[in-house]
Order: C-alpha cells, then sequence, then structure tokens
C-alpha cells in the first residue's frame, strides 16, 4: 500500500502546485513584473538592428561595405561570448545579481554609440556596439533563463514570455518612433537624445522586474566544465532541432530589419514615415500575441509557428512589387507581417522553456547554457544578415541616396524576394520536423 500513496501523495502535491500557480496567476502581477524588464532590453535593441547602419553611413559618412564588416564582425564575436556567458550564469547562484551587474555597461555603451564624438568611425562604432552587446548577452541570457525556471507549467511559461515579448514590443514601439519625435527630420539628433530616455527606462524595468518578480526554482550549481556543458546543449536533438529551425527564420527576420530603411527612403521615397511603419509593424506584433498564444493551446505551438511563417510570407513577398509612392500598400504589408512577428517572438522561447521543463530536473543549472546558445543564433543570424546583405547592395549597384532603377530593384530583391525564400526554408523544415519535435520535446 505504500506505493499508492506515495503516488496519491505526489498527485496531491502536482495538484497543490497547478493551484497555486493558478492563483498567482491569476493576479497576473508577477507576471506583467517579470516582462517589464522586456521593454528597456528591446529598446536597446532596435537602434542597434535598425538605425545604427544608416546612422553611420549617412550622418558619418562611412560606406556601406565597412558598416557591414564591422557588424558582421562584432555580431560574430559577441555571438561565440553568448554560450560562455549562459556556462558562467549556471555557476552563479542568483540570476538577478548578474542582471543588476549588466545594467552599466549596457547604459554607458548606448550612451556612447548613439551619442558619438565628432569624427567617430568604424573603430569607435565597433568598440560601443561590443560593449552594448556584451551588456544585453548578459540581460537577456539570465532574464531568459529566469522565466525558463520560475514557471511549474506549461501554460506559465507561455504567459511570462509573452508578458517579456509584450513589454519588448512597447519597447521597440518607441524606440522606432521617437528618433523622429524628438528631431523632425534630424535623425542624428533624435537617437542621441534617445539615449536620455533610454537611461532612465532602463533604471526603472530593471528595479520592477528584479523587485516583483519571484526567484526562480532551487537549483544547484552546474559543476560540467564549460566545453562539456556546452556539448551536452548541442547533442540534446530536439534542442537542435529547434535551434535549426529558428536560425532559418531568423535569418529571414533580420535582413529586412538592416536594410528597411533604406528601402523606405529610397524605393517607396518616404523617409518620413518611416517611424509610423516600424510602429504598425511592432503594433501589429503586440496585438497578435494574445491571439497565438491562444492558438497554441488549441493545435500546439508547432502548428502554431508554421501558420505564422504562411502568414509572413503570404503578405511580405508583396513588398518586392511596390515602386515610390505606394505607402498604403506598404503600410498593410507591416500589419500583415507584424502579426506573423507576434508568433515569432512568443512560441519559440515557450518552446525552448518546455523542452528545459521536459527534459531537465528542476535541481538542475541547464537553462543559462541553453539560452546563451539561443542567443548565440540570434546574433550570428543578425550578423549574417547585415554582413552579407549591406555588401551585396553595394556589389549590386545599389548607393544609398541614388536613384538608379537597377540599383533600387537591387534594394527590392535583398529586401523583400530574400527573407521570403528563407522564411520558406524554415516553415519546410517545421513541418518536416513537426513530429520529432512534438513526440521528442513535448512541443504539442
Amino acid at each position: 500500500m505504500a506505493e499508492p500513496a506515495a503516488t496519491v501523495a505526489s498527485a496531491a502535491d502536482a495538484g497543490a502546485a497547478d493551484e497555486a500557480e493558478s492563483a498567482a496567476a491569476a493576479t497576473w502581477r508577477p507576471v506583467f513584473a517579470y516582462g517589464a524588464f522586456g521593454l528597456p532590453l528591446a529598446f536597446a535593441a532596435l537602434p542597434i538592428y535598425v538605425h545604427v547602419p544608416r546612422l553611420y553611413v549617412e550622418g558619418f559618412g562611412l560606406s556601406l561595405a565597412a558598416v557591414g564588416a564591422v557588424l558582421l564582425a562584432v555580431r560574430i564575436l559577441d555571438a561565440l561570448t553568448d554560450p560562455l556567458i549562459g556556462w558562467a550564469s549556471d555557476r552563479l547562484a542568483n540570476r538577478k545579481l548578474a542582471i543588476a551587474l549588466s545594467l552599466p555597461v549596457l547604459g554607458a555603451g548606448m550612451f556612447g554609440l548613439l551619442s558619438p564624438p565628432a569624427g567617430a568611425g568604424a573603430a569607435w562604432m565597433a568598440a560601443m556596439i561590443f560593449f552594448v552587446t556584451l551588456g544585453f548577452s548578459v540581460a537577456t541570457i539570465n532574464y531568459g533563463a529566469w522565466g525558463a525556471e520560475a514557471a511549474h507549467t506549461a501554460n506559465g511559461r507561455t504567459r511570462l514570455v509573452a508578458s517579456r515579448e509584450g513589454f519588448a514590443l512597447l519597447g521597440v514601439v518607441l524606440a522606432a518612433s521617437l528618433p523622429t519625435v524628438l528631431a523632425p527630420g534630424d535623425e542624428v539628433a533624435g537617437l542621441a537624445r534617445l539615449t536620455w530616455i533610454f537611461l532612465p527606462l532602463l533604471c526603472v524595468g530593471a528595479l520592477v522586474t528584479l523587485a516583483a518578480t519571484p526567484r526562480p526554482q532551487a537549483r544547484r550549481h552546474s559543476m560540467q566544465r564549460v566545453l562539456p556543458s556546452l556539448w551536452a546543449a548541442l547533442v540534446h536533438r530536439p534542442f537542435l532541432l529547434l535551434l535549426a529551425v529558428f536560425c532559418a527564420n531568423g535569418i529571414a527576420a533580420a535582413i529586412p530589419a538592416s536594410t528597411v530603411l533604406f528601402f523606405v527612403a529610397d524605393v517607396l521615397q518616404a523617409s518620413g514615415l518611416s517611424g509610423l511603419f516600424l510602429v504598425l509593424y511592432f503594433v501589429a506584433g503586440a496585438a497578435s500575441l494574445p491571439l497565438w498564444v491562444r492558438l497554441s493551446r488549441c493545435v500546439g505551438k508547432v502548428r502554431a509557428w508554421f501558420g505564422s511563417m504562411l502568414l509572413a510570407i503570404a503578405s511580405f513577398i508583396w513588398a518586392y512589387f511596390l515602386g515610390a509612392g505606394d505607402t498604403f500598400a506598404f503600410a498593410l504589408i507591416c500589419v500583415a507581417s507584424g502579426a506573423a512577428l507576434g508568433a515569432d517572438l512568443a512560441l519559440p522561447p515557450a518552446m525552448l522553456a518546455d523542452l528545459l521543463a521536459r527534459d531537465t530536473s528542476p535541481s538542475d543549472a541547464r537553462a543559462g547554457a541553453w539560452f546563451g546558445w539561443w542567443n548565440f543564433v540570434t546574433k550570428a543570424n543578425l550578423a549574417l544578415a547585415a554582413g552579407l546583405a549591406l555588401p551585396l547592395l553595394g556589389m549590386l549597384g545599389y548607393v544609398s541616396g541614388g536613384t538608379d532603377p537597377d540599383g533600387l530593384q537591387a534594394l527590392s530583391a535583398v529586401y523583400a524576394l530574400a527573407p521570403v525564400a528563407l522564411k520558406l526554408l524554415a516553415a519546410t523544415l517545421l513541418w518536416s520536423l513537426r513530429y520529432k519535435l512534438d513526440f521528442e520535446g513535448g512541443l504539442k
């Protein structure tokens, strides 16, 4: 009779844990508190991926090839350090302390990057991006791992991720719209003033999350050496499959992020509306988050993510056919592709958290290593997109601000058709692996 009694006790404990989490989720206070730090992190990320290339090309006279090379080199170096940061984070007792220590590095780097001194060149740009991305890496890896460790159920993990990404999209909208509002017609001055808003947001967002979010589950420190610990993540087959899909999909999203301002200014000839287009895109993403979360409960995260890829392909391919003055059509594309973005933001990290919960003991410390590789792929995608797309545009004859028809057609092809092809690859790969991911990873 001991065995049935133990089973009943275990079931009762599990039921009590679920009831406790449901009661906490009903207030949404810890969920919103956890998500708050996502706002300043995304606020910091958008200028690097969208504004910095054009700022240093047009504001400081660097060539597209030089900016692309700097972004490629620094981002690859930064990406290579992420698995090491993840491994080191697993050896720390307190993820909150790691996040707090990252804040001064991130804040100082952003100030130097967006408010450079006169005559700043490629070396200054490279150094400031390195500081920004170092602080950003320490913060995001520990922030993501904390969210994966803090929830006890699949729905709880999805809520935390959705909250984080919802706040992140709000941060992106602010970062996209404020430069134009702060200094109409002067992007350099607008980005410089943006830093004075970012620094208070960073402090407030971090304070809310660090003070009001519960600690994650107790875990033992990782005792593995760095290489065995990182290798153990890569040989975990469901994680590797998910990472491959995430990689192809991420590159598809990163190419438009690096070239959108050039496309709006030179193909649509509507540079004054660039902030509005970005706001439409990210607001649509934020509005779609609850829909993707609900759909994932009905059909599973894998199938919901696949559906979002098809939506992105069907909407974004039309950007190739746009020309000067087609602003309304581009606004519709921004809304439709932005709606697909909500799934890209909420579902893959939630799937990663599900894998960790399924295949890792609560007392193990592996989340940092897994999120380190996740960040590595994220940044490698961005590095490849900027490091290859921008020099390719130069080789194809595109010049920023130019009117040559062949150059503008090359810009349209790189901006619209290359991402569609990569998104098709990601969707095909995800669909071919759906049963393996569902069965081995428990991601239905």
